[in-house]
């Protein structure tokens, strides 16, 4: 493992869509990420996932590297690398807090 692969995980394009379109179906099914302020974000059009890329380029890190080692061409892509399962608990686990009340 690397810190190259994590970075190379979390500016794959094609990990940060399945990212993105994870998160959303989390928000749409998942009331209470839903009901976050990150979640409202998500739901209005804000389609930044950097405050959850990097936690999953690091729960991910091993399988991703792994595909590069093998010569996998898309491992952020390809589900049989990091399934859909994996990315929905990483993401969970990286959601993002709601900020302690008064904070603006």
């Amino acid at each position: 493992m690397s810190a190259s692969s994590i970075f190379r995980a979390a500016n794959d394009p094609q990990l940060i869509n399945r990212v993105l379109a994870m998160a959303q179906k989390e928000v749409v099914f998942n009331a209470a990420l839903g009901d976050t302020v990150y979640g409202r974000q998500l739901r209005s059009g804000m389609i930044n996932v950097q405050p959850l890329i990097y936690g999953v380029a690091v729960d991910t890190e091993a399988a991703y590297e792994s595909a590069l080692v093998a010569g996998r061409g898309a491992p952020g892509f390809d589900t049989d690398i990091i399934p859909d399962a994996t990315l929905t608990a990483s993401i969970v686990a990286h959601w993002p807090a709601d900020p302690p009340a008064g904070t603006p």
